[in-house]
């Protein structure tokens, strides 16, 4: 009986070992406010998205995005423009636009076919759809109007109709083009071409004379006056569309200031050696950022 009692014994101590050796602890998962991954990979893929490398500066940043300097310090909440800090990732682009919710009263739904479906809008919450109950006394006709169905009696409500658009939804890039091919060019200044995008530069090089007047080689906004981009000296930034901007390098003085808005041909500058080794323009037109060759732009001369 002993013998038996031990063998007991020894059979429950194994199978609680054997318990404590099969327990595995829940993986961990690093996850921030809502689940969500708070790595930041993700936002440094992103064109949206920009990591401050060393000697960069918030001016070179902005026309290397096509952006304005004004608009990345507001979307990144930043007090100092001059204070950014090398790793830190900055937002580049503007967030997009929430989508409509589905309870939109003139919701809209886009087809395969592209033909656009709008539901029309629901009547307003004060406006009755259904009879008002009333009294009324009884009698054999009275019952028998209260027995027919809805349909015949004509009180319900006819269900929502939809009507159909041919006009298709417009893709961001395709409508962004068409603006840009909308953009009327000339030469921003007179002189002999000494250096074009084909040399490994980001735009040309016109030479000429001191003081030589620079005009907006086209219709625009400024969106940047100054001298805070290291290598090109007093610069002026024009934005055209959306997408594309040109840029006007190592003027002696400007003419125009951030915000104001320059016509095609219209004196923005003139033409000096700041930040360079002689006097020269140097013109740049940048498409979403990067620099493109200005000849497939500029008329031929």
């Amino acid at each position: 009986m002993k013998k038996i009692r031990l063998t007991l014994l020894a059979l429950l101590v194994g199978s609680l070992a054997a318990c404590g050796t099969t327990h595995h602890s829940a993986p961990i998962s690093e996850r921030g406010v809502g689940g969500k991954d708070t790595s930041t990979k993700n936002a440094v893929d992103d064109r949206n998205f920009y990591t401050v490398k060393k000697g960069d500066t918030l001016y070179r940043i902005a026309l290397d995005f096509g952006q304005s300097y004004r608009d990345i310090v507001a979307w990144n909440n930043l007090t100092n423009p001059n204070d950014i800090k090398v790793n830190q990732v900055l937002r580049v682009a503007p967030e997009a636009a929430p989508a409509r919710s589905a309870g939109a009263q003139t919701g809209a739904v886009a087809t395969s076919s592209g033909v656009e479906v709008r539901t029309l809008a629901a009547p307003a919450a004060g406006n009755k759809t259904s009879p008002r109950g009333e009294k009324r006394p009884y009698s054999d006709a009275t019952l028998a109007e209260l027995q027919k169905p809805d349909g015949a009696a004509g009180t319900a409500s006819a269900p929502p109709k939809a009507v159909a658009s041919t006009d298709k939804a417009v893709e961001p890039s395709a409508a962004a083009a068409a603006d840009d091919e909308t953009v009327s060019w000339m030469w921003p200044a007179e002189g002999k071409l000494i250096a074009t995008f084909d040399d490994g530069k980001k735009g040309i090089d016109i030479a000429g004379k001191s003081g030589q007047q620079v005009l907006a080689a086209g219709s625009g906004k400024v969106m940047y006056a100054g001298s805070g981009i290291r290598g090109y000296g007093n610069l002026v930034i024009v934005k055209h569309t959306s997408t594309l901007l040109s840029a006007y390098a190592h003027n002696k003085a400007i003419h125009v200031k951030e915000g104001q808005n320059v016509s095609k041909g219209q004196k923005i500058a003139d033409m000096g050696d700041s930040d360079a080794d002689a006097v020269k323009l140097h013109f740049e037109i940048r498409q979403q950022g990067k620099p493109v060759d200005p000849s497939k732009f500029l008329p031929s001369r």
